[in-house]
């Protein structure tokens, strides 16, 4: 990851679909209120009278919120506390966790990117528990992005912290800024695939893997 650079107000800027450092609670509370200046700037270059609609008037306030603390909470909170334990029964058998809920934002178009994840892990010397995998993956797509980079980063992440024997990570989301707007295909769905060490060099390895998260509601378009 590339160092952020420093601009002129003291902040700093990074990629889209890169987290800022650790930011206090005076810092979120400006970059709060500088988002909900810039939203009441957007309606009212849409010539939008938000004060006066009683359907917006608060509407500024609530963007601000929705992008720092929900839809873009993986760019400024931290990443949720995993604890890592030793694999001391030594297991060695693939496991799938899935589906997982993606809520993410293209970095295109700032709309919304939803579907779901499925992972697989043959593991090495180290664990995390199984909801650590959904709260890690919510963390990693909570950013503006795209969905081939996010399927990477969370899988950086995964193997970063219990650098399995095997590891599998498949993404599969419907994109708004092809049904919403654009060419707006209703039925257009993207699926990425990251598989690495085992499940990448095992050609039956990878076929257990997607064998058995077929049995968790993933199929193929």
């Amino acid at each position: 990851m590339n160092a952020p650079e420093p601009i002129t107000d003291g902040y700093f800027y990074t990629l889209a679909n890169e987290p800022l450092a650790a930011l206090g609670a005076d810092t979120l509370a400006e970059i709060r209120q500088g988002v909900e200046t810039a939203a009441r700037a957007l309606l009212e270059a849409l010539r939008i009278d938000w004060e006066r609609d009683p359907n917006t008037r608060e509407t500024p306030a609530r963007v601000a919120r929705m992008l720092v603390d929900e839809t873009q909470r993986g760019r400024f909170h931290p990443r949720p506390k995993l604890t890592v334990f030793p694999n001391t029964r030594q297991l060695d058998e693939l496991y799938t966790v899935g589906p997982i809920t993606v809520r993410s934002t293209c970095s295109h178009h700032l709309v919304p990117i939803l579907g779901q994840a499925w992972i697989g892990v043959i593991p090495g010397d180290t664990l995390i528990g199984l909801s650590k995998f959904h709260r890690l993956t919510e963390w990693i797509m909570a950013r503006p992005q795209i969905q081939e980079e996010a399927a990477v980063q969370l899988a950086d992440e995964i193997e970063s912290l219990i650098q399995p024997l095997g590891l599998g990570v498949v993404v599969k989301a419907e994109h708004l800024c092809c049904t919403w707007r654009g060419v707006r295909d209703g039925g257009t769905q993207m699926v990425t695939s990251i598989m690495r060490g085992a499940l990448r060099d095992s050609p039956a390895a990878r076929a257990e893997f997607m064998e058995a998260i077929k049995g968790q509601g993933y199929a193929h378009a």
